[in-house]
């Protein structure tokens, strides 16, 4: 599905200057996609992270199946992590956030420490839109598409935690191709770079095993055919949306792309794509 050597050159920057200021900070903020928490981990991190204090926050929990996020948050605090489940749209989960980050304050000569927290995540997971519900005001560039924010910037959001934005970054090698999947139909990866259609046949299989009703019901396929011939799922929904090319065919691109912005919109649902792994 995808070239695994793919790395533009500003992840290659990106990564330098986690590695630089790494140490202006007492305390990292890792963002995942509480919908793949596992896949949305850049495994490169934890060597540049070591042994700083991390939190780590999955956010677009709103998109997400509620249990199997209480799952996930078990998962990490199991492991060690504080964790909490974020709605960076609505601000669910910030107070929570705020709180965990104000009892990082030390005290100093003058008086408690202010805390320095760094915010870290693969491209897309939404870490503007974190940051300017944390901050109250829109402090941090936003997008519909990976790598938006370049650079980096502070950003006070109290008189006593001070915040360092990065960009996303994502990681040279990717040889799972269910990690690739998961990346390329949440939109951490480019679209360009992934096949749509294969990429739309994929997720359809995917939340047809689970519940054929949240397609059933979206698409209004009362009686579709079997999950083993994809096409012609597709081709229903592009002939009832109306996504036709000249002499009637199904537009099979468009309606691919309507199903992936459905998805990614949590219009199929709330979707969790992977669970924890078994403690051994």
């Amino acid at each position: 599905m995808m070239d695994t050597r793919w790395y533009p050159g500003h992840m290659k920057k990106t990564k330098e200057i986690l590695k630089e200021n790494i140490r202006l900070v007492s305390v990292v903020i890792e963002l995942l996609d509480a919908r793949i928490p596992l896949s949305s981990q850049n495994p490169d991190l934890n060597n540049i992270i070591g042994s700083k204090s991390r939190i780590i926050v999955l956010n677009k929990s709103d998109l997400a199946d509620d249990n199997k996020t209480s799952l996930w948050l078990a998962f990490f605090k199991e492991k060690g992590f504080q964790a909490v489940a974020v709605n960076s749209m609505k601000g669910h989960g910030i107070k929570k956030l705020k709180t965990l980050l104000g009892k990082l304050k030390r005290e100093g000569p003058k008086g408690k420490r202010p805390v320095r927290a760094m915010v870290i995540g693969i491209p897309n997971v939404g870490k503007s839109s974190f940051i300017n519900s944390l901050v109250g005001r829109s402090a941090a560039k936003t997008g519909g598409k990976p790598g938006v924010t370049r650079g980096k910037q502070w950003i006070k959001i109290s008189p006593g935690i001070e915040l360092l934005d990065t960009p996303g970054i994502l990681w040279p090698h990717m040889e799972d191709e269910e990690v690739v999947f998961r990346l390329a139909v949440t939109g951490a990866v480019k679209f360009e770079q992934l096949d749509t259609v294969e990429l739309a046949y994929r997720i359809l299989e995917v939340l047809g095993k689970e519940n054929w009703e949240i397609i059933s019901n979206r698409y209004a396929i009362k009686e579709g055919p079997s999950l083993e011939n994809l096409e012609e799922i597709i081709k229903g929904i592009g002939s009832k949306r109306g996504f036709l090319k000249a002499g009637g065919e199904v537009d099979i691109f468009k309606t691919s792309n309507l199903i992936l912005k459905d998805f990614r919109e949590g219009l199929l649902g709330k979707i969790t794509l992977e669970e924890p792994p078994l403690s051994s």
